[in-house]
């Protein structure tokens, strides 16, 4: 027995005519909130004002694709990344200008460092090279 694979997964079926479930739902909330504004605002001019981009909203959300995703896909996107936490990883810093003297010194600073040893650092160096040359007896003459 043997059964047919079901092709074309991610294309939604169309239902009404050639739109989707989806598309038609976007279009029949868009035409009757359109429909309940027209009737309840006594000022048709405000009325078509109001209607105009609820329609091109709904007309949007049923057939517009941005880069392949839908509408209200970017909507939702959008509105978690606008209300959601933000991670800044750096921030660049202002520093304050350094006078001239503050550079010559630090620069005079870098290139002379002569290392500093007291009596006592000088006498524990000395013994513990005595005392390495004492455990390998290794002479000049044998290297």
């Amino acid at each position: 027995m043997r059964f047919q694979v079901p092709q074309f997964i991610e294309i939604e079926d169309k239902i009404f005519g050639q739109l989707t479930f989806k598309q038609f739902i976007y279009l029949a909330g868009g035409v009757g909130g359109s429909i309940v504004l027209y009737i309840y605002i006594p000022f048709k001019i405000i009325s078509i004002i109001l209607i105009i981009p609820l329609l091109a909203l709904s007309g949007a959300l049923a057939f517009y694709k941005v880069n392949g995703k839908s509408f209200i896909d970017v909507i939702e996107s959008s509105f978690y990344f606008y209300t959601g936490n933000k991670l800044y990883l750096w921030k660049k810093a202002e520093r304050k200008p350094k006078s001239k003297i503050e550079d010559q010194m630090e620069q005079m600073r870098s290139t002379v460092s002569v290392p500093r040893l007291s009596d006592s650092k000088l006498k524990d160096l000395t013994w513990s090279l005595d005392i390495k040359e004492a455990l390998n007896p290794v002479t000049r003459e044998e290297k």
